[in-house]
């Protein structure tokens, strides 16, 4: 075990007992409630990068810095902006075409389930790919421009394995790990949703990081 290693445990353990103590867990529901997209953008730009160092750990076996490191937080700040506005319109939007009639899904426990279900399937069936997508061109952009590299944007997309990426990525990720793992979040109470997505986002380093060694 390297020194990173010690020091990204300590990290996270130190923020899932912030989120755990009842005093710090009080003040986290209370920021959230009022200002969740301040709390999107913090709780991605933190976790997400962690994910991000975590997949360089595991592909190159030392703890390094991202290529454009700063502009990569910022990003996944933004993403987590985002993912406020989704993890609200997607259940919305389902509730609200079951109370109309038009998708009957059964009351109780199974109903809300089922919410939880659809709203995680149909966000990673239509959301989920276009924003994949995105977010590997801007990375790949940032890290040609932080390379003092003149990129395109039709040059970036020409470099990248799409066919890995429906393979694995959607083919893979989408049913196997984030409808699932998005439907738990879903059944979260509201305030600890977009945080869920976030620790997620760890995940998904150990997802890149098989995906680049395969």
């Amino acid at each position: 075990m390297k020194k990173g290693d010690i020091i990204w445990g300590i990290l996270l353990a130190g923020i899932i007992a912030f989120l755990v103590a009842p005093v710090t867990r009080n003040i986290f529901t209370s920021v959230t409630v009022s200002k969740p997209f301040l709390m999107g953008f913090v709780k991605f730009s933190i976790l997400a990068t962690m994910g991000e160092f975590l997949a360089i750990r595991i592909i190159r076996g030392a703890w390094e810095k991202p290529i454009g490191f700063i502009y990569k937080t910022i990003v996944w700040g933004i993403i987590g902006i985002i993912i406020v506005y989704m993890f609200k319109m997607f259940p919305a939007g389902i509730e609200a075409t079951v109370e109309s009639g038009l998708l009957p899904i059964g009351q109780g426990v199974f109903g809300v389930v089922m919410v939880a279900f659809l709203s995680s399937a149909i966000m990673n069936l239509t959301f989920g790919p276009i924003f994949m997508a995105a977010h590997r061109i801007s990375d790949s952009y940032i890290e040609g421009r932080c390379q003092y590299q003149k990129v395109k944007i039709s040059t970036i997309i020409s470099r990248i394995d799409w066919a890995e990426f429906i393979r694995f990525i959607l083919g893979k990720t989408i049913p196997f790990f984030w409808i699932p793992m998005h439907t738990i979040s879903f059944l979260l109470p509201d305030e600890y949703r977009v945080l869920s997505a976030a620790f997620l986002s760890i995940a998904l380093g150990g997802i890149l990081a098989y995906a680049k060694q395969k």
